[in-house]
């Protein structure tokens, strides 16, 4: 993934009020830690922030005056009703450094004719250079049967990644798809199990 370069402004003002202004400016409050520096406090661009904050474990350039560091995301703050990042808090990497990173799954190729494909989680902990996360690992179907499991193991990871999920990390399981007969008969036990309480609400 390629950098994304953002423009801050750091900030001196702190505290919930602080933030509310800043929020309503269009911006957006953040901090910068790590490499055993203190923590910077800075205040992003809403709009391009919120764009760039949409890729999963985007790589942040961001430029205070003179100084330019790299940053990834290790907590984002959402208004739970609107959904519009409240704050960030960003990670200072370095290039040539490893971090651990979460990357989603994606499910690749067609099982076998009759099988369910039954996702168990949808990402993986991997170790990977700083500037080289990628935005997905690719989790191949392509003809499996039912009856399957794919572990974490059992994947090919990205170039220079490393795992670091234990390797029986369960991803998937395949099984067979229910048939008709079946999908009609557990309606039908259903609709059985519900007439006794549908009879006694009447007569109460």
């Amino acid at each position: 993934m390629s950098d994304l370069k953002i423009s801050a402004e750091t900030r001196t003002e702190f505290g919930k009020g602080a933030a509310r202004r800043l929020r309503r400016e269009g911006k957006i409050p953040a901090v910068l830690y790590g490499h055993g520096s203190d923590p910077i406090h800075v205040a992003l661009p809403g709009h391009a922030s919120t764009m760039a904050l949409k890729h999963a474990n985007a790589l942040l350039e961001i430029t205070t005056g003179s100084e330019t560091l790299l940053g990834i995301p290790r907590q984002i703050q959402r208004d739970p009703l609107r959904g519009d990042i409240e704050h960030v808090d960003l990670l200072i990497v370095k290039k040539g450094e490893k971090v651990s990173v979460e990357i989603p799954l994606t499910h690749t190729g067609s099982p076998a004719p009759g099988t369910l494909v039954v996702t168990v989680v949808t990402t993986i902990k991997l170790e990977v250079e700083a500037t080289h996360i990628p935005e997905e690992v690719e989790v191949s179907l392509d003809g499996l049967e039912a009856g399957t499991s794919i572990h974490a193991s059992d994947i090919t990871l990205p170039k220079g990644a490393t795992l670091a999920d234990e390797g029986d990390l369960l991803l998937v399981n395949l099984t067979e798809a229910p048939s008709a007969a079946d999908m009609e008969g557990d309606a039908e036990e259903t609709a059985a199990e519900a007439a006794p309480a549908a009879e006694a609400t009447e007569a109460g």
